[in-house]
C-alpha cells in the first residue's frame, strides 16, 4: 500500500475554498455506479464486473471517484475496493444473519426517531449515502416505513421537544451530511431551540469518502450552534486518510466539534495489528480520537466480512500493547435490547 501523506500539527483553521458548496454535489453526481466502469478505472479483471452485477440485488454499487483514487490499481484485493465491490458471496444465505440485526424497527418511538439508549435519540434524516459500503448494517433497512422523510423529521422534532429525557440528538441515516447546508442549518436550529437538548452528534462517512463536503458553511453551522457538537466519522483503513481527508478533518476540528472515529472490523480489510495500529496513529495525527471498533453487525450478505470474536479479542489485546491508551478504540458489539454497546476485552 503506498504511503499516505500526513498533515503537520497543529491543525489549521478553515481556509476559504471557492465553490466547495457545489463541488461536493458535482462529485457525488459523478460517482461510479457501474461495476464495469470501476474495474476499468482500476485495471482489474473485467469478469469481476459480471459477478458484481449479479450480486448487487437492491443494494447497488456506489462509490465516489475521490475514494477510488485511493485504491491500488490492478489489485482486486485492495482493502478499499473490498468495502464497495459487490461479491457473489453476498447472495449466500447464512444462519444468524438477518435484514435488521439490531432490531431498530422495534426501537422506533415516532417516525424517523430511534431511541435505544437513555438520554439519546437517533434521528434518521435520509436513507441515502455517498457510498454503498457492502457491510452496511442498514443495507436492507426500510427507510420509507421508518419515517426517514421530511414529514417524518418534523414529527420527530415534535417528539424530541416533548421528551425532556433526551439530552443528545444523533443525526444519522443514510448519511445526514447529504442534506445541503441550508437544510442542515434549519434542522440544527430547530434542535438547538429545544431547551433540554444539550448535544448534537452527527454520524457521517462523507468527510472520509467525499471530503469536499466539509464546506465553509458546514463549519460555520457547527461553530455557531449553542449545542455541544460531536462529529463521528467512519474510516476503516489508513489508506482512506489521504491529505484531502486530513485537511477536511482539520477544518471540522476548527468548528470546535469533538471528532471521533468508528470502524468496523472486517476480514480482509483491516483484520491485522499493523493496519489497525496505523489507522489509529493516522487518526490521532488528524485530530480524531479512535472511538469504537465494532464487530460486524450480522446483516444479510455480509458473512464473508465477519471476524471471529476470539480473533478480534486477540487483535485488540495486541493493539493495547502497541499504542497509548488514548489511541486504542473500544472493541464493541451492539446487542439489541442492551442499555449500551457491549464492551469486549
Amino acid at each position: 500500500m503506498p504511503a499516505v501523506p500526513l498533515l503537520p500539527a497543529p491543525l489549521l483553521p478553515p481556509q476559504p475554498i471557492a465553490s466547495h458548496g457545489q463541488r461536493w454535489q458535482r462529485e457525488l453526481a459523478d460517482a461510479v455506479r457501474d461495476p464495469l466502469e470501476l474495474c476499468r478505472v482500476l485495471g482489474i479483471d473485467l469478469s469481476l464486473a459480471d459477478q458484481a452485477r449479479l450480486a448487487t440485488g437492491a443494494f447497488p454499487l456506489l462509490v465516489p471517484r475521490s475514494f477510488i483514487a485511493r485504491m491500488q490499481p490492478g489489485d482486486p484485493g485492495d482493502p478499499l475496493l473490498l468495502q464497495v465491490l459487490p461479491l457473489a458471496k453476498e447472495q449466500e444465505s447464512v444462519a444468524g444473519f438477518s435484514a435488521d440485526p439490531l432490531a431498530e424497527m422495534d426501537a422506533l418511538t415516532s417516525p424517523g426517531l430511534v431511541k435505544k439508549y437513555a438520554g439519546r435519540a437517533l434521528l434518521l434524516v435520509t436513507g441515502a449515502c455517498a457510498i454503498n459500503c457492502r457491510y452496511c448494517f442498514r443495507r436492507e433497512f426500510p427507510y420509507a416505513e421508518s419515517g426517514a422523510t421530511q414529514a417524518g423529521i418534523q414529527e420527530a422534532i415534535v417528539a424530541i421537544a416533548a421528551d425532556a429525557t433526551i439530552r443528545e440528538v444523533i443525526l444519522s441515516g443514510g448519511d445526514p451530511l447529504l442534506l445541503d447546508d441550508e437544510r442542515l442549518e434549519k434542522l440544527v436550529v430547530k434542535i438547538g431551540a429545544i431547551p433540554h437538548v444539550r448535544r448534537l452528534r452527527i454520524h457521517s462517512r462523507l468527510p472520509i469518502v467525499l471530503p469536499q463536503r466539509v464546506t465553509d458553511s458546514l463549519v460555520a453551522i457547527l461553530a455557531n450552534t449553542r449545542l455541544a457538537t460531536v462529529v463521528v466519522v467512519h474510516a476503516n483503513h489508513p489508506a482512506e486518510l489521504d491529505a484531502s481527508v486530513q485537511l477536511a478533518l482539520g477544518r471540522l476540528a476548527a468548528s470546535r466539534a469533538i471528532l471521533l472515529n468508528q470502524s468496523v472490523l472486517l476480514a480482509g480489510v483491516n483484520d491485522s495489528l499493523d493496519t489497525l495500529a496505523m489507522l489509529s496513529e493516522r487518526l490521532i495525527e488528524s485530530g480524531v480520537v479512535p472511538y469504537y471498533l465494532h464487530l460486524l453487525d450480522r446483516v444479510h450478505g455480509t458473512a464473508h466480512f465477519e471476524v471471529p470474536e476470539n480473533v478480534a479479542l486477540a487483535l485488540h489485546a495486541s493493539l493495547r500493547n502497541t499504542l497509548p491508551g488514548y489511541a486504542v478504540p473500544r472493541l464493541v458489539r451492539e446487542v439489541p435490547g442492551e442499555p449500551a454497546k457491549v464492551w469486549l476485552g
